[in-house]
């Protein structure tokens, strides 16, 4: 299957084309901007891998996608806080099944009802959130919880190492909800909470504490909707070094009051200075999913799945559902026709030999017994 990496050199498409160059089942096209760097990136890759000049706001993106051949384009070009469906549009045009990375809420959610017909029409695929959110998280949740009569409360945090590679984009797209009034599911009923304020303590298996602020993500607002009866969803940040947690909470504070409206256009500063603060941190980070409900026998039950990712790893995460989603579909797997997000497509132990690969240890902790 001919596979076109949109963002192919950058923090998280390097790291898929790196994982897909060597599989049999897939012929791999790295795709950015700039020919020279996505040239020899391919090179370096081995495995027939090439390089092409391409930009997700050519106005002929479809068309470049048929000159290519592409079956399937893996979209990781973000933030996709802003992004409209130009992308996905021009994979479907092409006859191209289509994965993305985004973490952005409106995109994932709204991503099945914009695309779904337009892909079943195509007789093609179409994935939205193929990341650690929510393709993982949901993973993780629909494994914690098998067999249960209900699910009560879900709880996400994701810890990441202070020394792991940060993309400039990611760190845009985590700026855009800073302050930002965010819509969670807590107690039954939907209210705003604002978006890195008011850090909260969470604990985790392999690390020290940390304190962890909300962070707006797809799943607040679907597993609400694929977890009947739960009650609270929360997904948490935590950053290793506190100063930086803080200088969140300061710029969501700042935002609220309305002397910084843009929080999201220090992106380049930020990630240009955010290295001095590497000296504080480690290279471990990890994640914890919490679960809270009725088990199968009628008790109530609190389980956490943890897991650590030592080395600076962790940023191997996000890249794991795609990488999986395009083996399935390289070697004739089957996936459903047309769009959805990421939730449900994948089972945890699925993920078992990408964590092995990176030497991650992963944990689950029955909590209602301790």
């Amino acid at each position: 299957m001919k596979t076109l990496v949109l963002g192919g050199y950058g923090n998280f498409g390097a790291r898929i084309c790196r994982a897909l160059a060597q599989d049999a089942g897939i012929e791999l096209v790295v795709g950015g901007r700039d020919l020279d760097r996505a040239t020899s990136f391919a090179q370096s890759l081995g495995g027939g891998a090439r390089g092409m000049r391409i930009d997700v706001q050519s106005s002929d993106l479809a068309q470049s996608l048929r000159d290519v051949g592409a079956e399937l384009v893996i979209h990781t070009a973000g933030p996709f806080q802003d992004q409209d469906y130009r992308v996905p549009h021009a994979a479907a045009a092409a006859c191209a099944h289509y994965i993305d990375l985004a973490d952005g809420r409106r995109f994932v959610c709204d991503f099945p009802t914009a695309l779904d017909a337009t892909f079943r029409n195509a007789g093609r695929v179409a994935v939205s959130g193929a990341s650690t959110v929510p393709a993982l998280s949901s993973a993780v949740v629909d494994h914690l919880t098998a067999g249960w009569r209900d699910i009560r409360r879900i709880d996400i945090c994701i810890a990441p190492a202070q020394g792991a590679p940060r993309g400039e984009a990611t760190l845009a797209g985590v700026l855009a909800y800073c302050g930002a009034p965010i819509r969670i599911w807590q107690n039954g009923r939907w209210v705003e909470r604002l978006g890195w304020a008011r850090p909260t303590k969470v604990a985790f298996a392999r690390m020290k504490p940390r304190r962890g602020a909300l962070c707006d993500i797809p799943d607040l607002e679907l597993f609400p909707a694929r977890y009947a009866g739960v009650q609270s969803v929360m997904f948490r940040a935590a950053l290793e070094v506190g100063f930086t947690q803080q200088a969140f909470a300061f710029l969501a504070f700042l935002r609220r009051i309305g002397l910084l409206p843009a929080p999201h256009r220090l992106a380049a500063l930020l990630h240009a200075t955010g290295g001095v603060f590497d000296a504080f941190g480690t290279a471990l980070g990890g994640m914890v999913v919490r679960v809270e409900g009725i088990d199968a026998q009628g008790a109530a039950a609190r389980r956490a799945w943890h897991i650590a990712a030592d080395d600076n790893h962790g940023p191997e995460i996000p890249c794991m559902a795609a990488i999986l989603l395009a083996r399935r579909l390289g070697r004739g797997g089957a996936l459903p026709l047309g769009a959805q997000a990421c939730a449900g497509l994948l089972a945890l132990s699925e993920f078992d030999p990408e964590f092995a690969r990176w030497g991650m240890v992963t944990v689950v902790v029955d909590e209602a017994s301790r």
